[in-house]
C-alpha cells in the first residue's frame, strides 16, 4: 500500500473582479476513488488546513451532471486537511498536486509544497500534478537551481481553454511558463484525457477530463513498483 498526500487550494477570492476560486472537484475525487479502490491510502493537505474551498463549477451540472463529485464533497470527504507547513513528507510516496484555478494562486509559489515535492521526488517517490495543478512545478527549484520541469515533456491547462477574460486577471499563464523552461505537450485537444509523464517519477494531466487518467496512471505505476 502506498501513502499519497493529495495537495489542495485553500481558495482564492478577487473581490475586485468579484472572482472566487479554488480546487476542482473531479480532480481530488476522481483519482482517489482509483486510489483507495486499488488499497492505496489517500490524505489531504493545503496552504492553511481545515476545510479548503472548492470551485462550485467543479460541482455544477455543467459539469458534475450526475452529482457524484457533488455527493462526495457534500460527505465530507475534503473537509478536513493538513497545513501543509505539518506535513511530514517522508511519510508520503506520492504527492499528487490537484488542480483548479486556485493553485496559481497559493500553491505555485508554496515554499512547503516545494519542499515536500523534492523530498518525495529525492526519495524515488512520484510527483503528479493535474490541470492548472502544475503550477508549483514551474517555481520549485530542484538542488542544483533549475525549475522542476526544466527541459522535461509535460503537460498542464492550455489558454485555449481557459474562459474568455480569466487569462487577465489569474496572476500569469500557466501554459506560457511552461513554455519557457520545459517541453510542454498540450496533446490533441479534440481528444478527451491527456497525461504525460516526464520520466518514472513525474506525470502531469492536461485538464479536469484527464482526471480518471490520472489516477489509473497512478495505480498502474504504484503497481509496477509492488511488483
Amino acid at each position: 500500500m502506498a501513502k499519497v498526500l493529495a495537495v489542495l487550494s485553500s481558495g482564492h477570492r478577487d473581490e475586485e473582479n468579484n472572482y472566487e476560486t479554488g480546487w476542482w472537484g473531479e480532480e481530488l475525487f476522481a483519482p482517489m476513488l482509483l486510489l483507495e479502490e486499488a488499497g492505496h491510502q489517500v490524505d489531504l493537505a493545503s496552504p492553511l488546513g481545515g476545510k479548503p474551498t472548492i470551485d462550485k463549477m467543479s460541482i455544477s451540472e455543467e459539469y458534475d451532471p450526475n452529482g457524484t463529485y457533488k455527493d462526495l464533497y457534500e460527505s465530507g470527504r475534503a473537509d478536513e486537511t493538513q497545513k501543509l507547513s505539518n506535513v511530514n513528507a517522508e511519510d508520503y510516496d506520492v504527492v499528487l498536486i490537484v488542480g483548479g484555478h486556485g493553485a496559481m494562486y497559493d500553491l505555485a509559489k508554496n515554499e512547503d509544497l516545494h519542499n515536500i515535492m523534492n523530498n518525495v521526488y529525492d526519495r524515488g517517490g512520484i510527483v503528479a500534478a493535474e490541470c492548472h495543478g502544475p503550477a508549483p512545478l514551474v517555481y520549485a527549484k530542484r538542488p542544483n537551481g533549475e525549475s522542476f520541469i526544466e527541459g522535461k515533456k509535460v503537460t498542464g491547462y492550455p489558454d485555449e481553454m481557459e474562459p474568455e477574460g480569466l487569462l487577465d486577471i489569474l496572476p500569469f499563464s500557466l501554459e506560457q511558463e511552461m513554455r519557457k523552461i520545459s517541453q510542454y505537450d498540450q496533446g490533441d485537444l479534440e481528444k478527451t484525457g491527456h497525461a504525460v509523464w516526464a520520466d518514472d517519477q513525474l506525470v502531469t494531466s492536461r485538464d479536469p477530463f484527464s482526471s480518471e487518467l490520472m489516477g489509473e496512471e497512478l495505480v498502474k505505476a504504484l503497481n509496477k513498483r509492488e511488483k
